[in-house]
């Protein structure tokens, strides 16, 4: 079927935004979606490769595709995997028709006709270097609902240095949204009846910063609060240890839309084992932060993460 796609998006939350904005971008140039493969024109795989498991599904979806591809469609492989082993994809994956990378999925359209146009043996590559996270380009929002929740990405890329995470060598430096172009999308989201807006980027407390904004998270979660004001439930993920501020803590604890929980990864607990992780070492903070945020939100819930066996560590 001409002008019509099947898209696949794997991995993470901040994915699935990515591939509800790429449908949006195609619906509104006249694609239609399907929800099988064999009929469709374009097959897109909005790929995953933050880690081994994650990188194996995709390369198996991708496969699958290309076994079954017929004359006349076209396979495509964007998102995080093709920016770091889109070498490997093409090995391991004959008939692939295009790659784009995760800075510029919004070019999906030109990708999609370079594709078709392409008369070489290798797949069409669109990767450029400056980031984006496409704010208003082409009208598209950059949220995606699920039943009465609804992600909203605030920000894209990471400026941190972690050893153990490749997500800046994926997505790039961190860029933020405008709070004009967020605060549009959450009433828009806030029209819809969505009950919980959950605020997504790689560091939501480092929102802003790009922007020569001080306490940008703070300022953002005021803003919504003040202007959208039907949604009951703010949710706040990914927040970075060390960037916790107090008056982060105070707009959490006095805005009664905001939930009392917060999504931190700390990763350790020993001093020198962050040091090789290139994390914030100064457990104190820690202890101290979370006993501020407990005195002011004696409720509160805490999401982390740990890792284990990290080189160094011992039993």
């Amino acid at each position: 079927m001409k002008n019509s796609y099947y898209l696949v998006s794997l991995g993470c939350a901040k994915n699935t935004v990515d591939s509800e904005s790429i449908a949006n971008l195609l619906n509104n140039a006249g694609y239609t979606g399907l929800d099988k493969p064999h009929k469709a024109e374009v097959l897109i795989v909005n790929t995953c490769g933050f880690i081994e498991s994650a990188r194996r599904e995709s390369i198996e979806v991708l496969q699958e595709l290309a076994a079954n591809k017929k004359k006349g469609q076209y396979l495509i492989a964007a998102g995080c995997m093709t920016e770091r082993y889109r070498q490997s994809i093409t090995e391991q994956v004959p008939g692939i028709s295009g790659f784009v990378g995760t800075k510029r999925w919004m070019d999906m359209l030109d990708v999609i006709k370079q594709s078709r146009e392409n008369a070489t043996k290798l797949p069409y590559s669109h990767f450029p270097e400056s980031p984006t996270v496409g704010s208003d380009e082409h009208g598209v929002p950059r949220y995606a609902i699920q039943g009465g929740s609804a992600y909203l990405k605030i920000a894209d890329g990471c400026r941190r240095p972690c050893a153990f995470c490749s997500i800046p060598l994926i997505k790039g430096s961190a860029v933020s949204r405008p709070a004009d172009s967020i605060i549009k999308e959450a009433l828009s989201l806030q029209e819809q009846g969505i009950q919980e807006l959950i605020l997504i980027s790689q560091d939501t407390t480092d929102y802003g910063s790009d922007l020569g904004i001080k306490n940008g998270l703070a300022g953002l979660l005021k803003q919504i609060t003040a202007q959208v004001t039907q949604i009951p439930w703010i949710r706040v993920l990914y927040a970075y240890p060390g960037y916790v501020t107090d008056e982060l803590i105070e707009v959490m604890a006095t805005s009664p839309q905001i939930l009392h929980y917060l999504d931190i990864p700390l990763q350790h607990a020993h001093p020198d084992m962050l040091k090789r992780m290139k994390r914030p070492s100064n457990i104190d903070w820690v202890y101290q932060t979370v006993e501020k945020m407990r005195r002011a939100m004696p409720d509160l819930a805490i999401r982390t993460t740990f890792i284990t066996g990290f080189p160094g560590e011992t039993d």
